[in-house]
């Protein structure tokens, strides 16, 4: 068992409502030169949750489940900031008000390009809501610190889901953590250089195809755990010989250049004090049993409830 400062750790009630779709006003222009006009970032999204692909979809930026922000008219701004950097990827999402009322999700990560925080809810759930729904957060994870690795910072990351997350000593200075997918340093586009990672979320880029075919980019799933190498998230998103970075799958891939599957992160080190071991089932829709997971379980007759 992992020792951590859980019970120093400051819990949040957030409240926030399901942000529309957003759209853009012209045509976009893919990697290739070819413009396309598809389904992006917000909303409600009924067909799409934690465990599904990340890609293949008609769409560019998709965020799974329902994407929530405290002010659809200031994104970049007081409350919008609070809600992205306080939200940690395992909390709890209670919906307050209308037909879903008393409905339970489980918050998936945060995006940078809308300043949505994404919650997985099921399809049922989702199909009861509307835009003028109240959401509230159980906020509790930032400040995290892990007390015998002082060298690997967890960022984003609730004390519930660490527990979960099948994490093992091998030594006195490193962690083994299971994810799906190991990707390059050279495939982090959006996002890097930024100041820091307690809210929004970075690109793996996919438009060098043999690059995704060599590491199984296409593989990837909403909810995955993925490692990225040789990159340090302790103090912004930067390039460092020999860091480790583990994230989450957040949104969809893109076809624009630069940009790719949606990472948040929420384990960093600038050495190898994290070891990746590859887990197929190194995602949250497993570790909860919600998302597609959950799907599976209710067409056998069983299942698990939703967090």
């Amino acid at each position: 068992m992992l020792r951590t400062n859980e019970k120093d750790l400051v819990e949040f009630l957030l409240q926030c409502q399901p942000g529309p779709p957003k759209s853009r006003a012209s045509w976009s222009v893919d990697h290739r030169g070819e413009p396309f006009l598809l389904p992006s970032i917000g909303g409600i999204t009924l067909n799409v949750q934690a465990g599904d692909s990340a890609f293949g979809l008609a769409g560019d930026h998709v965020e799974p489940g329902v994407s929530c922000t405290a002010d659809t008219h200031k994104p970049f701004d007081h409350p919008n900031n609070s809600v992205q950097i306080y939200s940690c990827v395992g909390n709890t999402a209670t919906i307050i008000s209308g037909d879903a009322k008393g409905e339970k999700g489980v918050v998936l990560g945060h995006h940078g390009g809308s300043e949505h925080v994404i919650v997985d809810f099921s399809r049922k759930v989702k199909e009861q809501l509307s835009y003028s729904d109240t959401i509230v957060i159980h906020a509790k994870g930032q400040g995290l610190k892990l007390i015998d690795y002082p060298e690997i910072v967890p960022f984003n990351l609730s004390p519930e889901l660490l527990k979960k997350m099948k994490i093992r000593q091998v030594g006195d200075n490193t962690l083994e953590v299971p994810v799906t997918t190991v990707v390059p340093a050279a495939c982090m586009g959006s996002g890097v250089g930024a100041s820091h990672v307690a809210k929004g979320d970075y690109d793996i880029m996919t438009s060098d195809e043999q690059t995704v075919r060599e590491y199984g980019l296409d593989r990837m799933r909403f909810g995955d755990f993925v490692a990225l190498l040789d990159h340090d998230n302790r103090y912004g998103r930067a390039y460092r010989q020999g860091a480790i970075s583990i994230g989450v799958v957040v949104h969809s891939d893109s076809l624009v250049a630069g940009h790719g599957p949606g990472v948040t992160t929420v384990l960093t080190c600038a050495g190898p004090m994290i070891r990746p071991v590859v887990d197929p089932k190194a995602n949250i829709a497993d570790i909860f049993g919600i998302g597609t997971v959950l799907k599976t379980a209710k067409k056998k007759g069983g299942g698990k409830k939703q967090a």
